[in-house]
């Protein structure tokens, strides 16, 4: 996801309504992608993970913070993919999840495009859970962020996958992007029963 210090300096208006004709498109794209619940088993281990046949390779972790990009993708100031696993230990039912939920949505409208939301109730076999689509951005590149926001062992976890393109013209390649792989990395996401356990990411080295 990108810090707070860089959404300041977002992409404006005419960037902004291209992005908003690509979240559209998007949203054409997933109406038939039904979204699987979390499943039960968790890793016990966190520093790296699987997601959609890839290898992700614990980067950085702080307050909660965990940070993961594939092995060829190092550089924390450039990277193309990541996973990141936000651990809020305060949030512990499904209204505090609503409300974490909530918030995090506030933040995404106040700093890009939200592209779509998504709300599963809770069952007698799963916790509730909600997924934001969002594109956000700077003058100097675009990200698609897919977050789902999850009870994982009774604690709230916000499980983001993020896709940067970067350049000045990066509204066009991201919508090619978000169209061609948005609806399989949600559905992805969504049915991505290996979140490791909020216990497991607590072991991770901390930075300073």
């Amino acid at each position: 996801m990108l810090p707070s210090h860089m959404m300041e300096r977002l992409l404006k208006s005419a960037a902004l309504r291209v992005l908003a004709v690509i979240a559209g498109l998007f949203v054409l794209g997933t109406a038939v992608v039904a979204a699987q619940g979390p499943g039960s088993t968790s890793q016990t281990k966190a520093t790296t993970l699987r997601f959609d046949g890839k290898t992700y390779v614990h980067r950085w972790s702080k307050n909660g913070q965990n940070e993961y990009t594939p092995p060829s993708d190092p550089d924390l100031d450039r990277w193309h993919d990541m996973i990141t696993l936000n651990v809020n230990e305060s949030v512990r039912n499904g209204e505090q999840l609503a409300t974490m939920a909530n918030s995090i949505l506030a933040n995404y409208q106040k700093h890009g495009k939200i592209v779509r939301t998504d709300s599963k109730p809770r069952t007698p076999q799963r916790p509730a859970e909600h997924l934001i689509v969002a594109l956000l951005g700077n003058a100097t590149l675009v990200e698609a962020a897919f977050a789902r926001i999850v009870l994982v062992d009774d604690v709230g976890v916000v499980a983001v996958y993020s896709h940067r393109v970067y350049g000045k013209d990066a509204a066009g390649p991201i919508g090619e992007w978000l169209q061609k792989n948005g609806p399989t990395v949600e559905k992805t996401l969504m049915g991505w029963d290996n979140i490791p356990p909020p216990a497991a990411l607590r072991k991770l080295p901390q930075s300073n």
